[in-house]
């Protein structure tokens, strides 16, 4: 199917929750999606502007799609989730499926059994504990365990190799209680890996105060040598819970989840909490941003998730989503138990859930290096205008004015993002009696194409992007205006909010595109805006400050005379231009008479 014929299929959809399906050339399918009305989250695939790259090349690859009408939101995400699970397509996977996350595997169906690190969880009745994060944390974790416990960490197997050689340097050195030896015995070995299960779980409070309640038993008992023993394993297991130990899957009381989408890249995290103390941080780097942050969250969840075999039973998350109940009940149903995602709106939980944002933003932005970041930046700006290439140089245009006098027009230059000074111009406009913003624009992109036409070296090259501060009104004549000296330069009008903010470019064919929906944009956008219109203020009180210092030096023209003649007049231009009489009529004769001898008795000023 053509693209024209997808659009028009797209916008035939009913407006009912669904599942769409977007398939390639060969009928495989590349995405799967949901939507609360299907013909509006489908057409919008279809427009013209506001595509990240990635979405963009996913839509390039689109040849037909397909889609399931369901009854409500909830089962869009139901289908959406098996859907995905089944085909696996591959611009719904946001998470690397070889990333890996490693088991702890300890078969308690043997006399001796040992922790082995493991891929994946089986079904061989061994007991599995995690996922944990990375598999050298969690050796190093396994390690400092078994010494604290005094667990055996040499190659030895048991029974086998007891009583077979003499103990090893472990045991000389207080890091193994000898169980080559024979004693202590199988009983005490399972009772002790036990203890260190439910270290490695991130249960050590429970293990804390089951050894305090046998230490004050003990001591009660007069039973003095063993109180001391359990004394000293309850201070081992205190320093152990004082070193980076990763958390089980299993093990958190909640997960609080932070996430922050950046110019080049994007950064999921996830804090898990035991016992009310923060213990384990992971993250997980995204190579390219995402569009929409909440579906992008809710995909994360899911997959997330379903790499692990066990979910907390909070979830708290940073931002709402339109599928939090849906999410909630869906996890709830994996997990066999009930699971609430939601948004913490105060106390510790929204304190941690802004701390796992800001980790994101760290581990993004530390991930990212600036001339990437640029890059990514530009990039995603021709993809959003629909640009032939990334603009490396622009140019952004403002008009300040207070009445008829000094209206000034200010150029600013961008070159890869960054403000190039030396190419800024600012302009006095010349061919006006009364303010207008549009001409006074034309004005001046008249005389800056000019000068580079004429290549006189006072003007910079032309840009591959021309930015308006206005409207589809500004936009037009500007591409007008470049359109009758032969030249094609994109164009578009900056439209500010209330807040004096520029929410939306605008086309010169009145096609707006937000910005406020992607942070990288909007901040690129906002401060070419905030720059230019700060340069043409700056230069508009400079020659007002001119003009008024021009009265200032007429003997007998202090503030109220010269405020007076500003009133009246408006403009310098207009009091050169009054009689005599005409000035007596707002100052004194002999104030009128120095002001007309200044205009008309000497070389005039401020032409």
């Amino acid at each position: 199917m053509t693209f024209s014929e997808l659009k028009e299929k797209a916008l035939s959809l009913p407006m009912l929750p669904g599942v769409y399906i977007m398939m390639d050339k060969s009928g495989k399918v590349i995405y799967v999606g949901k939507a609360k009305a299907l013909k509006n989250r489908v057409s919008n695939y279809f427009r013209e502007y506001g595509h990240n790259a990635k979405t963009q090349a996913m839509i390039s690859k689109i040849f037909s799609f397909d889609t399931i009408v369901v009854g409500s939101e909830f089962e869009a995400l139901v289908t959406e989730n098996s859907l995905i699970k089944h085909h696996k397509p591959y611009y719904n996977i946001l998470l690397k499926d070889d990333k890996g996350y490693p088991y702890l595997r300890v078969d308690l169906r043997k006399e001796y059994p040992s922790f082995s690190v493991v891929s994946r969880a089986g079904n061989d009745g061994a007991t599995y504990l995690g996922p944990y994060q990375g598999r050298t944390k969690l050796f190093e974790a396994v390690d400092t365990v078994s010494k604290a416990l005094k667990l055996p960490t040499c190659g030895r197997k048991f029974p086998a190799d007891i009583g077979k050689e003499r103990p090893c340097l472990n045991y000389h050195m207080g890091l193994c209680s000898g169980y080559c030896t024979g004693n202590p015995d199988a009983e005490t070995y399972r009772s002790t890996l036990h203890e260190a299960m439910l270290l490695l779980e991130g249960r050590s409070g429970e293990l804390i105060e089951r050894i305090r309640r046998d230490m004050e038993a003990a001591a009660s008992e007069l039973k003095f040598e063993l109180a001391a023993e359990l004394r000293d394993r309850m201070k081992a297991i205190e320093a152990v819970m004082k070193r980076n130990i990763p958390v089980s899957g299993a093990a958190a009381d909640n997960d609080v989840v932070g996430f922050y989408r950046g110019a080049a890249k994007s950064c999921f995290v996830v804090l898990h909490n035991v016992g009310g103390r923060l213990l384990d941080k992971e993250q997980i780097i995204l190579e390219t941003p995402v569009e929409e942050e909440s579906e992008a969250l809710t995909g994360l969840l899911l997959q997330y998730y379903s790499t692990r075999r066990a979910c907390p039973k909070e979830v708290c998350i940073p931002f709402e989503i339109e599928d939090c109940e849906a999410l909630s009940a869906i996890l709830s149903e994996t997990y066999g138990k009930k699971i609430r995602v939601y948004v913490p709106q105060r106390g510790e939980k929204a304190r941690l859930t802004d701390l796992a944002s800001v980790n994101a933003r760290e581990e993004c932005e530390r991930a990212t290096d600036n001339e990437e970041r640029i890059s990514k930046v530009l990039e995603l700006l021709a993809k959003t205008l629909g640009l032939p290439e990334a603009p490396e140089r622009i140019e952004a245009y403002d008009i300040s004015n207070t009445g008829s006098d000094e209206m000034v027009g200010a150029m600013t230059v961008f070159v890869r993002a960054r403000p190039l000074k030396r190419d800024w111009r600012q302009f006095r406009i010349k061919t006006l009696d009364s303010p207008d913003d549009y001409h006074s624009m034309h004005e001046v992109l008249e005389r800056r194409i000019a000068h580079t036409l004429a290549e006189d070296g006072k003007f910079p090259p032309f840009p591959q992007l021309m930015l308006m501060d206005g409207g589809q009104a500004h936009a037009a004549m500007a591409r007008e205006t470049l359109a009758g000296h032969g030249l094609c330069i994109p164009v578009f009008g900056m439209v500010k909010d209330d807040r004096h903010r520029t929410r939306a470019l605008v086309s010169p064919d009145g096609a707006e595109i937000g910005l406020e929906a992607n942070q990288a944009l909007f901040s690129l956008i906002g401060r070419i805006q905030e720059e230019t219109h700060n340069s043409a203020i700056s230069y508009h009180r400079k020659r007002r400050d001119a003009v008024r210092s021009s009265l200032d030096r007429i003997n007998g023209i202090g503030e109220t005379r010269r405020n007076a003649l500003l009133k009246h007049f408006g403009s310098i231009k207009a009091i050169r231009e009054a009689s005599l009489e005409e000035l007596s009529s707002v100052v004194a004769k002999n104030a009128a008479a120095a002001v007309y001898a200044h205009f008309h008795g000497a070389a005039e000023e401020g032409k």
